[in-house]
């Protein structure tokens, strides 16, 4: 299986902490925040559902910019074979 070797970017983890204090962000929003953050420095990368979720708020036209980067990170992390 490939492994992705990203890393979440500083600005994304700086939005992502930010996101995650953020007392009216979204569940989706905060879900994406935490999947970036534990995706900082550890080498993990991204499960299955994490990729939908991500996927489904990108083309969501109602979704913030703030979703929207965090859900770019959390798929250019996910497993290349998917």
């Amino acid at each position: 299986m490939a492994k992705n070797d990203k890393d979440t970017s500083a600005s994304i983890a700086t939005l992502a902490s930010e996101t995650l204090r953020a007392p009216n962000a979204s569940a989706i929003a905060k879900s994406l925040a935490g999947s970036a953050l534990a995706q900082a420095t550890t080498g993990k990368e991204t499960g299955a559902d994490m990729e939908s979720k991500a996927s489904q708020a990108l083309r969501n036209p109602r979704s913030s910019d703030t979703t929207k980067a965090l859900a770019g990170s959390v798929v250019s992390q996910s497993n290349k074979k998917r």
